[in-house]
């Protein structure tokens, strides 16, 4: 239940949200508000916000595919651009299909594609504690999730079985990390947003492995950046899959999909890749 507040109170939240350099500080008004379960909780959340956390660290969720992810501190914080890559992934995998995703974070993507209609088999890693637990949570009965690096704590019996392996890797080159906003910065766990030197190195371990554990028809989904995707295409190629790119201009996102050859398990309609 959420707590009433005066349009003055309101008012004032704004006032203090927008002093602190947020720019949509009306609309985070009305969700601290409404997610606020008492004045004291509202008090401490409009602090916290000024102080500069993520909004959604301090609503303790992120709306992601129709979805309230919860999302803990420390946990990285599902973008919306990554909705892309969830219905690629979607628009691939047929009924029953053996899902992974790798580097799950708080899980948002797996619990978007198994919230889908036909129910898919989902695996998740992720070596940070904290979005373990999260995971957890948001997947529930849906999925396992799994602690450890990449592919390292996956039961040995999905090798060769994984019609869709989600990668939503760390793509920031680390000269790059310090000019993240502050939220992000500060407020995320490193290994979620460090890819080393030219921001690809956590994908070549993914690409690399990849090929033991798809299918034959399988498929491999990455996100990265539009200056990034000829180099991570390259990177997925080298490993024996065959690379496409694909972008939304509304979301600002950019997929590479490698499939592995052979022939590939029934799946449904493709979505048209957005311009």
């Amino acid at each position: 239940m959420s707590v009433p507040a005066s349009p003055l109170a309101v008012s004032t939240i704004v006032t203090a949200l927008r002093a602190a350099g947020c720019v949509f500080a009306e609309d985070e008004a009305e969700l601290i508000v409404s997610t606020a379960a008492d004045p004291a909780s509202l008090a401490a959340m409009v602090e916290r916000r000024v102080a500069g956390l993520p909004l959604e660290h301090v609503l303790g969720w992120a709306e992601f595919g129709g979805l309230r992810i919860a999302v803990d501190p420390g946990v990285f914080v599902p973008r919306r651009r990554t909705e892309f890559l969830v219905r690629q992934a979607a628009a691939l995998a047929g009924p029953g299909a053996v899902v992974v995703d790798l580097c799950c974070g708080s899980g948002a993507l797996g619990a978007a594609l198994a919230a889908l209609p036909g129910r898919v088999e989902l695996h998740a890693t992720d070596i940070e504690p904290a979005a373990v637990r999260c995971a957890r949570r948001n997947i529930g009965g849906a999925g396992e999730v799994y602690e450890g690096d990449l592919f390292e704590p996956l039961p040995r019996s999905l090798r060769g079985r994984v019609e869709i392996l989600l990668a939503n890797v760390p793509y920031v080159p680390t000269d790059d990390v310090g000019l993240l906003p502050p939220e992000a910065r500060i407020h995320e766990p490193r290994v979620a947003l460090d890819g080393g030197p030219d921001g690809l190195d956590v994908l070549r371990r993914v690409a690399a492995e990849a090929p033991r554990w798809l299918a034959p028809g399988g498929h491999l989904l990455v996100e990265t950046s539009e200056r990034q995707a000829a180099r991570a295409e390259e990177t997925v190629a080298r490993s024996g899959l065959i690379p496409r790119v694909v972008g939304s201009e509304e979301l600002y996102a950019t997929v590479v999909i490698a499939t592995r050859p052979g022939p590939a398990a029934p799946a449904r309609s493709a979505e048209k890749a957005e311009a």
